[in-house]
Order: C-alpha cells, then sequence, then structure tokens
C-alpha cells in the first residue's frame, strides 16, 4: 500500500541524498531501480513526494517557520526532511488522512534515532494541519518579490531578476509553470504511416498520446510505467527530447551530405535529430568532454541505429587542428544555469547563484570562441541553451557578433508561425515557460562572412 512505513523511508534517503549534492532525478531513478517490486501505486507516491516536496521547499519551509519554534535550517536533517515531506502531503495530496501523515512521520523520527523528538514531529504537524487553510502568504502588492519566491518556491534573487527582465505578470507565469506537471515529450523519427502505426503501437500499450505543439512530429506521453516497456522506445523509432530541443535542430537546417560538429552533445538527443533531417546522409560529429558522456551518446546511437553519427571525446574550449574550417553547420547547445528546465530539475533553482552563473557566462564564451574555428566560410553557427538568463543568452549573442566575422541569420524559415516574432527575425528566439508550451529555451543563428 503507498504510504506505508517502509515506502516513506525511502522517500527520506532520497530527499537526505538530495541534500547532499544528487542530482533529483538520478536519485529517484535508482531507488526506484533498486525496488523494482514496488507496485505502480508506490512507486508514484514516492515519486510525486520527493519530486513535490523539493518544488515546493521554499513554500513548505514558510510553512514550517509558522509552526515551528525551531527554524527550519536550525533543525537536524533527517527532522527536517521528514516535516518538509510531512507539509507536502498535508498541505498538496488530500488523498492521505492527516492522521496517517502525523502519525507515520512521528514513527519513522523514532526508527531514525529521535525518540526525543517524536513530539516536536508531532506537534508542528498536527498544528499545521489544524490551520493549513488559513496560512497568510506574503501579498503581491506590497511585497511582490517575496511573495512570488513563497507562492511559487523560488529564490527571492531569481524572482526578483525575473521581475525586472520580463516584468511582474509574465515572471509569474514562468514560475507557475515550473510548478506544472510536467508530461514526457517524444520525438517520432518516421514520417508520414509509419509515424500513424508508431503512435497506435504506444496506444496499444496503453500509453496515453497527445499531439506536441510546434512541430508535426512531436507528441506528448503519459500513463506508462517504464519506457523500456515501450516497443517504440526499444527499438529506436522514438527519442525522448523536448519540442524546444527539436526547434534548435530545426533551426540547424542542413542538408545530405553536410558535415556537423555538435561541440556539446551529450546526451546525443540533437545530434540524432540532425543525423535524421539529412535522412541518413552527410556526417554528424558528437562530441564532449569525458568518456562518460560520450558513453551516453552512443548508447542512443547504439538503440537509435543511427549510421551517420560518430563520437569523439573533445573539451570544446580545446582546439581542434583536424576540424578547422571544415564544418558546415556548428551546433553549440552549451553548459548553463539551465533555468529553462526547472520544471524538470527543480533543484537547479537552489543550487545555482549569481556568482557561478558568471563562470557559466565565461565557458559559454571560451566555447563559442573555439567553435568559430571550426565553422567554413559562409558556413553556420547555431547557439542554444536552456535558460531564460539573458546574461546568458541576449548579453551573449551581442558579445559574440561584436568579437568574431558572423552576422546574425533570421530564425524565421524555421520556425512555425506561432513563434516568428520581432527578435526571430534578427537571428534569436527566447522560448519561456508559461508562455510557450514547451520548456524554456534559447536559439541564434549566425553565417560566417
Amino acid at each position: 500500500m503507498a504510504g506505508t512505513e517502509n515506502t516513506r523511508e525511502l522517500v527520506l534517503d532520497i530527499l537526505l541524498a538530495i541534500e547532499d549534492g544528487a542530482m533529483s532525478h538520478i536519485a529517484i531513478r535508482e531507488c526506484l531501480n533498486k525496488y523494482q517490486f514496488l507496485p505502480k501505486q508506490d512507486r508514484a507516491f514516492i515519486t510525486r513526494v520527493c519530486e513535490g516536496t523539493l518544488e515546493y521547499r521554499i513554500t513548505i519551509d514558510y510553512i514550517l517557520n509558522t509552526y515551528s519554534n525551531v527554524p527550519v535550517d536550525r533543525m537536524k536533517p533527517v527532522i527536517r526532511e521528514i516535516l518538509r515531506s510531512g507539509i507536502y502531503q498535508l498541505r498538496y495530496m488530500d488523498s492521505i488522512p492527516d492522521s496517517a501523515v502525523c502519525n507515520e512521520a512521528v514513527k519513522l523520527a523514532q526508527k531514525r534515532g529521535f525518540y526525543n523528538l517524536k513530539s516536536f514531529v508531532n506537534g508542528v504537524l498536527r498544528n499545521a494541519a489544524r490551520s493549513m487553510s488559513e496560512i497568510e502568504f506574503p501579498a503581491p502588492e506590497k511585497e511582490p518579490v517575496r511573495s512570488l519566491s513563497v507562492r511559487y518556491s523560488m529564490p527571492e534573487w531569481l524572482a526578483a531578476r525575473w521581475i525586472e527582465d520580463y516584468g511582474f505578470e509574465t515572471a509569474e507565469k514562468i514560475m507557475a509553470d515550473f510548478l506544472r506537471e510536467k508530461p514526457v515529450t517524444i520525438r517520432c523519427r518516421k514520417t508520414g504511416d509509419e509515424q500513424e502505426r508508431i503512435v497506435r503501437s504506444l496506444e496499444e500499450q496503453g500509453v496515453k498520446v497527445r499531439k506536441a505543439p510546434y512541430l508535426p512530429y512531436a507528441y506528448r506521453i503519459s500513463g506508462y510505467n517504464h519506457l523500456l516497456m515501450l516497443d517504440a522506445f526499444r527499438e529506436g523509432k522514438i527519442v525522448v527530447q523536448d519540442v524546444s530541443s527539436m526547434l534548435a535542430a530545426e533551426c540547424c537546417s542542413p542538408e545530405k551530405g553536410n558535415y556537423i560538429i555538435d561541440v556539446c552533445a551529450a546526451p546525443g538527443g540533437k545530434s540524432i535529430h540532425l543525423g535524421d533531417l539529412m535522412n541518413g546522409y552527410g556526417t554528424v560529429d558528437a562530441r564532449d568532454i569525458s568518456a562518460a558522456k560520450v558513453r551516453l551518446i552512443d548508447e542512443n546511437i547504439s538503440r537509435t541505429g543511427s549510421i551517420n553519427v560518430k563520437t569523439k571525446v573533445q573539451d570544446a574550449t580545446v582546439f581542434d587542428l583536424d576540424a578547422e574550417n571544415r564544418a558546415d553547420i556548428v551546433l553549440v547547445d552549451a553548459p548553463c544555469s539551465g533555468y529553462g528546465v526547472i520544471g524538470h530539475k527543480p533543484e537547479i533553482k537552489y543550487r545555482m547563484t549569481s556568482e557561478r552563473e558568471k563562470d557559466i557566462v565565461s565557458l559559454q564564451r571560451a566555447i563559442l570562441s573555439r567553435a568559430v574555428e571550426y565553422v567554413r566560410p559562409r558556413g553556420v553557427l547555431v547557439y542554444s541553451t536552456c535558460t531564460i538568463s539573458k546574461e546568458e543568452n541576449e548579453e551573449n549573442v551581442r558579445w559574440f557578433l561584436e568579437n568574431h566575422p558572423f552576422r546574425a541569420e533570421s530564425l524565421d524559415p524555421f520556425l512555425p508561425e506561432e513563434l516568428r516574432c520581432e527578435s526571430s527575425a534578427q537571428g534569436h528566439l527566447q522560448l519561456l515557460p508559461g508562455v510557450h508550451d514547451c520548456d524554456g529555451f534559447f536559439i541564434a543563428r549566425f553565417r560566417r562572412q
């Protein structure tokens, strides 16, 4: 049965691992792989409580500080995570009785050796349960930044930045979208009747399939237990990839026979997409900094049977003489702050700092300065990130054009009509969660003069 003491103990272990630096999706996946015998209901419970507790951490801590005489940041880690997951269940999971949440939290604290804190855990959770609906949050009229921070569980410095960059209304849409459930988006590698057969195959396996926006081969799927159980995935007919990432490949607009270098390619989704867009002709040189990352690309190449994608371990900041002036297209999908995918990886918003972001911008510019040396005369460079940071996106475009012999080239020929705008005509596009129906993503296209 979902929500048993053992299941909650697994939740606690995952949350503690995330606090110690583990990536949430990896920690959850490793736990579920280890306990494959768990029924689907328990697996869903573990996933939802772990993801939800992490997503709503700032909101949850605000509530805890309302009812606890010990500030959250001074609590022992085990007790803090027990209380956080308890508050999440009380506030966001109506199907679980309040009494069960409180009782199981007390049992778990005792099992982990905190017998003397049983009364504390019980008191905080029961007080919160009695008056959860009466909690007052900061008013947007008086404290706009703090209001968005607490309501949407976003660090105040990020909330302030996005209000400044995009205005209060758009900033709120962005933050609200991060907290919405995110279905898995797939790219169907086949067209026409074969694409329809792939969709039917998924539906016959009980998968809910619906069209994704912007591209005819993009779909969203839900209602399945494991991707590896889906025939279409095992056979390499579909690739898990957000629409925004697909648009980056479309904006490269490769032709049959092109030589393309993807300098930061792992796990390989865009490289394989570029190979598909050339119908198996040409070559995509998929590179990344470590053997471990290149193995991820190789695994996806093997599963999909991509015949024109090859891999290479190559630091994108280190010059490769053999590639000088050779590439028709260079794709720089650069390391970034990742703000556009907070909805999938919520720990990003707690771990990123403005100082780290400055280091990332320096790395992006180092990679771009190296990548230009691979573009042949009149060749194309496409720059993309999965962030909504102007410093990493628009400001990097300005810097790039000022320092390299390239001109911006309109994205409009490669975009669906609903995405064309003033900036896309000028050569770059910022996709925003909650405004566009996809992840936050940035694409810019340049041609060498």
